[in-house]
């Protein structure tokens, strides 16, 4: 089965969110069905900064919906986006 590289947006509920503690428990706690490849900032407004996972699944039934089930449940999450999904080779 091949593997596909996901791009989830991370939104924290507010700009005072601690971002590296954020970043860390998202690192530290992906299911193990998905492979942490990088995490990275994008500014949004106002000082809100959303986060923006890249991980490696395989490309199967169920996909990311144990890494969405993860973020989704971290304290300090508004709310998550897939906003890409891309085959490897």
């Amino acid at each position: 089965m091949s593997e596909v590289l996901a791009t989830m947006k991370i939104m924290p509920e507010s700009p005072d969110v601690d971002l590296e503690a954020l970043k860390a428990a998202i690192e530290e706690g992906l299911p193990e069905d998905a492979k942490f490849e990088n995490i990275s900032e994008e500014p949004i407004a106002f000082g809100l900064v959303a986060l923006i996972l890249n991980f490696i699944i395989e490309d199967g039934e169920g996909g990311t919906e144990s890494t969405e089930e993860f973020i989704s449940s971290l304290d300090d999450v508004a709310s998550i986006e897939i906003t890409g999904i891309g085959r490897l080779m």
